[in-house]
C-alpha cells in the first residue's frame, strides 16, 4: 500500500509541475513495476488521472491560468477521442499497445528536443 501510495503522489507531482505524467508515469510503473497488463494499466491509469487533473484544474483556474476557450473545445475533443481510444484499446494486442506507446514517446521526445 506504502508503494502505491509514492507512486500516486510522484505521479501527482510530475503531473502538477509538467500537465503530464499520469500516462507517461503511471503505464510504465503499472506494468513494469506491479506486473499489470497493457490494458489493466491504461484504464487503471486513466482512473487515477481523474482526481490529479480536477485537482490541478481547480489551483490553475484559482490563478486565472486556463484559457477557458480552447480548454472546453479541446475537452469536447478529448471526449470524442476518449471513446474512440476506448474502443480501440479493446481490439489492440498489448504488443501493438507497446508499440504505439514507444512510437509516441519517441516522437514527443524528439519534438522537445527540437
Amino acid at each position: 500500500m506504502f508503494k502505491n501510495i509514492i507512486i500516486g503522489i510522484s505521479s501527482g507531482i510530475i503531473s502538477g509541475l509538467f500537465g503530464a505524467g499520469g500516462g507517461l508515469i503511471l503505464v510504465p510503473i503499472f506494468v513494469h513495476l506491479l506486473k499489470l497488463n497493457e490494458r489493466e494499466a491504461r484504464a487503471t491509469t486513466i482512473f487515477c488521472i481523474l482526481p490529479m487533473v480536477i485537482t490541478s484544474g481547480i489551483i490553475y483556474s484559482r490563478n486565472d491560468l486556463i484559457d477557458w476557450n480552447l480548454a472546453i473545445k479541446c475537452a469536447i475533443g478529448g471526449m470524442v477521442g476518449s471513446v474512440i481510444g476506448t474502443k480501440l484499446l479493446k481490439n489492440l494486442s498489448n504488443k501493438v499497445l507497446k508499440l504505439i506507446f514507444i512510437i509516441f514517446l519517441i516522437y514527443v521526445s524528439i519534438r522537445y528536443l527540437i
